[in-house]
């Protein structure tokens, strides 16, 4: 079976508040291998994180802890929480959309 998606992967993909205006998406890679496929493939970027989800591609943060063979994605939330039309105020949901990305040279 040929992986095409990063939900396919070896990962543990969650997200949360990174305080009332920000958040944060951690991605835990299973192994150093996954980490570096991840990374390699460039498409944990800040370009790509702001297409996905509106935000500005200047504000979008991205963190490489690899001792911990860890991605993290901050960037500001549309709303601030609790606003009226903030949808997850606990940014519970937002890593899914994550789920979906395409690995260059991984197409099924």
């Amino acid at each position: 079976m040929s992986i095409s998606r990063l939900g396919d992967l070896d990962v543990y993909i969650r997200s949360k508040n990174a305080g009332p205006f920000w958040v944060t998406i951690d991605i835990f890679c299973g192994s150093r291998e996954t980490y570096h496929e991840i990374d390699a493939s460039g498409v944990i970027n800040a370009t790509g994180i702001a297409d996905l989800y509106g935000a500005n591609s200047n504000l979008v943060r991205i963190f490489h802890v690899e001792d911990l063979n860890v991605l993290k994605i901050s960037f500001p939330r549309p709303y601030p929480q609790g606003h009226a039309r903030d949808r997850d105020q606990h940014s519970g949901q937002y890593f899914v959309r994550l789920l979906d990305l395409t690995l260059p040279g991984k197409q099924a």
